[in-house]
C-alpha cells in the first residue's frame, strides 16, 4: 500500500458510522499493521478501556487517525536525515559498479559479489547507527547488523533470511571459494534482491 492509498484507507475508517468498540478494533489493527506496534499512534489506542465511554473512544480514535493522516500528508513519514540520504546514495553508486562488473564477461562473479555484500553491510551499518541500535559485544558484520534490525522489528523474517543468504554468498567470495560464486545468474539475483531491499527501507 503506497502513501496515497494509506491516507485514503485511514480517511475511510474515520468516515465509518460504526459502534465505538468496532471502530477502536478496526483502527487499532490498521495502525498496528501500517504504523507499527512501536508507533505512538498504535500505543495510544492499544490499551484503551472500553468502559471509558463511547463518546471518549470515538473522539480518541478519530483524533489519532487524523494525526496519522496529517503525519503522512506532511511527508514526515518519509523523513530521513541528509547524512543518511548521502550514505545511501554512495551505496547505490557501488551497486551500479557491481552491475557493470557483472556485465563484463572477463570479470569473475566473485568480484561484484564482494562489492554487493560490502554495499549491503554499509547500508545496514548506517541504519543501525542512525537508530542507535546496539550489537553488544558482537563483531560488526552483515549478520550482527541484520540481527539488531530484526530484534527491533524493523525488518521481516523473509528479509532476515535473504540477508543471511546474501551474507553467505559474500563470505564464499571473500574467502576465495570460487566454485560457490561462479554462477553469474545467482550473483545477479543477489544484486536485484539487495537493490529491492534498499528501495524498500531507504526511503
Amino acid at each position: 500500500m503506497d502513501k496515497e492509498q494509506l491516507i485514503n484507507a485511514a480517511k475511510k475508517i474515520t468516515s465509518n458510522n460504526t459502534a465505538a468498540a468496532s471502530l477502536l478494533a478496526e483502527t487499532s489493527e490498521f495502525l498496528r499493521i501500517y504504523a507499527g506496534e512501536k508507533s505512538s499512534f498504535y500505543k495510544q489506542l492499544k490499551d484503551v478501556n472500553l468502559r471509558a465511554g463511547d463518546d471518549y473512544i470515538m473522539r480518541l480514535v478519530k483524533d489519532t487517525l487524523d494525526a496519522f493522516i496529517r503525519f503522512y500528508e506532511s511527508g514526515l513519514a518519509d523523513g530521513i536525515s541528509i547524512e543518511r540520504r548521502a550514505q545511501i546514495d554512495v551505496v547505490s553508486d557501488f551497486l551500479e559498479q557491481a552491475d557493470k562488473l557483472l556485465e563484463n564477461k572477463s570479470v569473475h562473479p566473485a568480484a561484484p559479489c564482494v562489492l554487493i555484500g560490502a554495499s549491503l553491510e554499509e547500508f545496514l551499518r548506517n541504519w543501525v547507527e542512525e537508530l542507535a541500535l546496539t550489537i553488544g559485544q558482537s563483531k560488526p558484520s552483515l549478520d550482527t547488523y541484520c540481527k539488531a534490525l530484526k530484534e527491533a522489528d524493523l525488518i521481516t523474517k523473509q528479509d532476515f533470511k535473504d540477508i543471511t543468504s546474501w551474507a553467505g554468498l559474500r563470505n564464499h567470495a571473500a574467502h576465495g571459494e570460487w566454485e560457490e560464486v561462479s554462477d553469474k545468474k545467482r550473483v545477479s539475483l543477489m544484486l536485484e534482491g539487495v537493490n529491492l531491499f534498499m528501495r524498500k527501507y531507504g526511503k
